[in-house]
């Protein structure tokens, strides 16, 4: 096999199995599911598949009228498609890494927007931070997810977790935060009056503060650029 022929390109390239089970790294922008049932994905991340699967979009009242209700109203965009069957399914979010977390009967809070796939039996629901919401235009929405099985993330680049203990609180901004533990429950910082803030984005004017025991998940990078809400 010769220096950059097609043959080593295809042996560097081509699919392993690993036996890691049904969420597997391909790479460390591919995840790979080992599909046997059915499992959650964020609508549009499929970019391929082998065997007999099928996938159907989020039905209305897929999880029930309150989901709907609160989709409605916040314009959360936590679209989802059902993947099921059996074979491989691969997922990718523009090129963003990914991340696989097993929940043993707990829970964490993530962007929808970070949210690639989660298995069946996870409970999961669209949290409104209210007191943020009178603050950034559009307000701050994420999805609870709580229960046993594994949930793949996205991130630009590479995360880094920060712990969270009673003695050291952590402040981030919004637009960089990915996940936290479920059982915190962040607040709203800002230094500066609701007046200055018309007219800008939120930047280091505004942060998250994460008070209590637990962990957040942060990306080097500002995914969702919130304004500053309009005076009522």
């Amino acid at each position: 096999m010769g220096r950059y022929s097609v043959d080593e390109f295809i042996e560097i390239t081509g699919q392993k199995d690993l036996g890691e089970g049904l969420f597997e790294l391909e790479r460390d922008r591919m995840l790979e599911l080992n599909l046997n049932g059915r499992v959650w994905t964020k609508r549009g991340s499929m970019v391929a598949y082998l065997g007999d699967v099928k996938f159907t979009r989020e039905g209305v009242l897929e999880h029930g009228i309150g989901k709907m209700l609160k989709k409605a109203v916040t314009g959360e965009g936590v679209s989802l498609t059902k993947a099921e069957g059996q074979g491989k399914v691969y997922l990718a979010d523009e090129g963003k890494k990914i991340s696989i977390l097993k929940l043993d009967n707990d829970s964490i809070f993530v962007n929808g927007n970070d949210l690639l796939a989660f298995e069946d039996g996870i409970n999961w629901d669209i949290k409104i931070m209210k007191k943020v919401t009178g603050m950034l235009a559009g307000g701050l929405f994420n999805v609870k997810l709580e229960g046993t099985g594994m949930v793949a993330i996205t991130t630009h680049y590479d995360p880094l977790t920060l712990k969270v203990t009673k003695n050291r609180p952590v402040f981030t901004d919004p637009n960089a935060t990915v996940a936290w533990s479920g059982n915190l429950k962040p607040d709203l910082k800002t230094d500066i009056s609701l007046k200055t803030l018309v007219g800008r984005t939120s930047g280091e004017s505004v942060q998250m503060a994460f008070k209590g025991e637990g962990f957040v998940v942060i990306q080097p990078y500002e995914e969702i650029p919130f304004q500053a809400a309009p005076p009522s």
